[in-house]
């Protein structure tokens, strides 16, 4: 079939394109007042300050929390290692008997290797497995809690398979320990509703770049009430309630709080547009290549992923070498670079045989139908050709 005229983006989960309207929310930032919001005995600091209040508040409403909740992060990497670490040191600065910290093996890499890294400081990480669908065993969970658990944290939507965990589920057994509840919700927010009272969230991390907002920015959602404290992970002029030191970058600020401005509005229309992207791909790609699979739960998982297993051994490496034009990803873009099967795969008990074989599809806001027809056509004609040549 003939090549499209530009490059067909369905990689969503790693990164999503900015929106025109963030764009331009942000530009007068960078050109008009580049000033420093913290920079507030003058007119210029001052409006830079109105404008990253304003974008806090935003960024706060999309998941139902209060301004003052919100501390602003270079994303949610380093969101998520405050959270755990913060916790963590702060409890063992308070003599804490509290040491166990639970999370799940389908994390994304800076939770489980924040996890990991408290046991050199006399901490007990706990790594459980899930079911074969993605979800979390919460009879597993209730079993890993008691009066040592300090901290339980699980994704609201894994970034690889797409699943949708039951957080409220989850929060109310470690509230019930008497935990604090950390959920790193950078795929979740924008593509499924997230309210932080509902949840019985304590920490949560967001990312600017998975909702159509610039790269280099996240926040920490922190709970006043009852108040949860952490320990900085460094030191500065003591910005950010004292808990994330360095000035503020106004422009990205207020391009996240714009995007989560649209993604609180339009949410709900884009999942709906999305979901019908979704379905026309997959159905063309699934009648085309018979024998595909699609991992992961099939009703709790967000409109935009699919996590796909082709048959016959095919490796997905050579899968996408052969149709250049689609951009798709074999897993997370943190470790994509190291050709290895993915973690997030074989902890659902997919061979690694199987997790070769598979590829991530995250269509997005702005994938058309068209996208989605040839993307399914592209697909279907590379799989048949290395089929045969391997026959």
């Amino acid at each position: 079939m003939p090549r499209p005229n530009r490059p067909i983006y369905l990689d969503n989960q790693a990164t999503t394109p900015v929106d025109p309207r963030v764009l331009a929310a942000m530009r007068p930032w960078w050109e008009a007042n580049f000033a420093n919001p913290h920079s507030v005995e003058h007119a210029m600091g001052r409006a830079a300050e109105e404008a990253v209040e304003a974008a806090r508040a935003e960024i706060a409403e999309l998941i139902g929390a209060e301004a003052r909740e919100i501390i602003l992060t270079s994303g949610a990497t380093e969101a998520n290692n405050l959270a755990i670490k913060g916790a963590a040191r702060f409890a063992a600065g308070q003599d804490s008997p509290r040491r166990r910290v639970v999370t799940l093996a389908t994390e994304h890499k800076c939770v489980l290797e924040s996890v990991r890294d408290l046991a050199a400081e006399g901490f007990e990480p706990v790594v459980l497995p899930v079911r074969p669908d993605g979800l979390a065993d919460l009879e597993a969970l209730r079993a890993a809690l008691d009066e040592r658990t300090l901290l339980v944290s699980v994704m609201a939507v894994n970034n690889e398979t797409g699943v949708v965990q039951d957080l409220a589920a989850i929060g109310a057994l470690a509230k019930a320990a008497g935990a604090i509840f950390h959920t790193d919700a950078a795929q979740g927010a924008g593509r499924v509703p997230l309210d932080v009272e509902a949840i019985g969230a304590d920490l949560l991390s967001l990312s600017g770049h998975k909702i159509y907002g610039p790269k280099g920015i996240g926040a920490l959602y922190v709970r006043r009430r009852p108040r949860v404290r952490l320990a900085p992970l460094f030191s500065g002029g003591g910005q950010e309630r004292g808990l994330r030191s360095g000035t503020l970058p106004a422009p990205l600020v207020v391009g996240f709080g714009e995007a989560a401005r649209i993604a609180a509005i339009e949410g709900p229309l884009d999942a709906g547009r999305i979901r019908e992207q979704r379905d026309l791909l997959f159905g063309a790609l699934a009648r085309a290549v018979p024998g595909l699979r699609l991992n992961g739960h099939a009703e709790r998982r967000v409109p935009g992923n699919l996590n796909l297993t082709f048959p016959g051994g095919i490796d997905a490496q050579a899968l996408m070498r052969a149709v250049p034009d689609l951009c798709v990803s074999t897993g997370s873009a943190c470790s994509s670079a190291a050709i290895e099967p993915s973690y997030v795969l074989r902890a659902l008990g997919i061979s690694e045989a199987e997790a070769r074989a598979t590829l991530r599809i995250g269509i997005g806001r702005f994938t058309s139908p068209a996208d989605a027809d040839q993307a399914a056509a592209l697909l279907a004609e590379a799989w048949h050709a290395l089929a045969r040549a391997e026959q």
